[in-house]
């Protein structure tokens, strides 16, 4: 395994093409607007060096036998199903931001099953690819982005009959040695951090659409690859000389990037799925189905640094003891130990695949998700009722540390005895942070989106949800004959 240091060093060595703000991007790795997204991928392999979280961290491969850490992981019981979710959790709260390994990490499990099923009915060799290729990523213990929404266009058309052929990524032509891809990929967790791409189709498709059915990994450095980094609010104060109170979380981040693929060339061995139009829904939904667990664990931890937050500033405002702060802080904490509970229930009642790893109980997966697009919006509303309305129309660092203006701030937004003005700023500056500024990328917002729509999971929990199954049951409670009176 790779410790943090190492890693960091390994994205040196990447000639990745990243444009932000209209310019291409000398160096990713040392961007002040790139750089605390980074800070929270190196944590996933900073906290795998430390014994005492190495149980959660780590995991034995099934393929090799050797430790790795457990984001490079196929999951071989629900014991690692659980497991991922406390890790996720852990790491939320470690970084209070999107750690950006969970999409390749899940992709990998959906991939690997699915390639599967695709061999015994094609006759393909794509799982034996695919197993050849978690080996090598295991063994340099990758940071990979799981990439599978396209940007689409017009809803209401397929892939094949977009007025732009290149709205959803699809191959242009097949070649002896392997095939060249063209499209995007649109709200890329990560990318900009990762080493890999790993490519999978973003809905369910017909023989039309063949061409759009394909799922393989290229470097992230790969020729055609440009990467477009995404705009988040606030994030410019990164670039302010100075900046740190008003980052709210200087250390720490997400990101999403556009991902664009120009005729980009994947080479046989590395392509997993090439035009099976029949097995792309399925990919789909197993992939749906571990992210949407995913966000059980992560945007939980997230909200235990939020919940924390809004207690600080209600002590720091004076107003801890006041009944209606206490009750706001149980119900935070029942909204997100009921997400978290929702994590762990689909984890548990996980089963195994037919390829051998675990897959999460699909229904749950998505009851999890479905919470997900409403209480952290709540969380997040209390956070800011406790937190007040100076969370956002507090002045800035640099009027702070002003000689002629600094003093009547320091003045007059003091709060309770024992507490510094800056302290209050501090905590105040986090609370926007999570809610309003970058960090809510990777809480709020995409607590919405991320992982489908709001819709998506509903179209899921109908089809899983065994209506039928349960009209049965109540014909028998009440026993209904339908033979008798028609």
């Amino acid at each position: 395994m790779m410790t943090k240091e190492q890693y960091i060093e390994s994205l040196r060595k990447m000639n990745l093409k990243v444009y932000l703000m209209g310019e291409l991007v000398d160096n990713p790795v040392d961007h002040p607007m790139i750089l605390p997204s980074m800070n929270s991928v190196a944590m996933t392999y900073e906290l795998a060096e430390k014994p005492e979280y190495r149980e959660l961290m780590t995991a034995t491969s099934n393929l090799t036998g050797k430790t790795i850490n457990r984001f490079c992981h196929l999951h071989q019981s629900t014991d690692d199903l659980v497991k991922k979710v406390k890790m996720q959790r852990l790491l939320g709260q470690k970084t209070a931001a999107c750690f950006q390994r969970c999409v390749g990490m899940d992709a990998f499990n959906a991939i690997y099953s699915t390639t599967y099923e695709i061999d015994k009915k094609h006759g393909t060799e794509y799982h034996k690819r695919f197993t050849d290729y978690l080996k090598f990523v295991q063994e340099n213990d990758l940071t990979v982005d799981g990439a599978m929404t396209d940007p689409k266009g017009d809803r209401g058309l397929s892939p094949s009959k977009q007025a732009d052929a290149d709205l959803y990524l699809r191959i242009v032509k097949v070649l002896p040695e392997g095939i060249v891809v063209r499209g995007a990929k649109a709200h890329q967790t990560g990318a900009v951090n990762s080493h890999e791409h790993l490519i999978m189709p973003t809905i369910a498709m017909k023989e039309e659409d063949a061409d759009y059915a394909v799922a393989f990994a290229v470097p992230s450095d790969a020729d055609g690859v440009v990467m477009i980094y995404g705009r988040q609010s606030c994030d410019t104060r990164k670039m302010e000389p100075g900046a740190d109170i008003d980052l709210g979380n200087a250390r720490f981040g997400g990101h999403e990037a556009l991902v664009i693929f120009n005729d980009v060339f994947v080479p046989n061995e590395r392509i997993f799925m090439c035009r099976e139009y029949d097995f792309a829904g399925m990919m789909v939904e197993r992939f749906a189905g571990y992210h949407r667990q995913s966000y059980g664990g992560c945007k939980v931890g997230v909200g235990d640094v939020l919940i924390g937050a809004s207690a600080l500033a209600a002590d720091y405002n004076g107003a801890a003891k006041a009944s209606h702060i206490k009750d706001k802080l149980i119900e935070m904490t029942h909204l997100n130990e009921t997400l978290y509970a929702c994590g762990i229930a689909c984890s548990a009642e996980g089963e195994s695949m037919p390829a051998g790893n675990y897959i999460v109980n699909l229904l749950l997966a998505n009851v999890c998700k479905q919470n997900i697009t409403r209480m952290p919006y709540e969380i997040a509303r209390l956070a800011e009722d406790i937190a007040g309305g100076l969370m956002v129309t507090m002045p800035s660092e640099q009027d702070f540390r002003s000689s002629e203006v600094g003093p009547y701030i320091e003045k007059y937004l003091v709060g309770v005895a024992g507490v510094s003005t800056e302290n209050r700023m501090r905590i105040l500056r986090l609370i926007e942070n999570i809610t309003l500024g970058t960090a809510a990328v990777g809480y709020r917002t995409e607590s919405m989106h991320g992982a489908g729509s709001p819709q998506a999971q509903r179209v899921m929990i109908a089809r899983q949800g065994d209506i039928e199954g349960k009209k049965l049951l109540a014909k028998e409670i009440a026993r209904i004959n339908e033979g008798q009176n028609g």
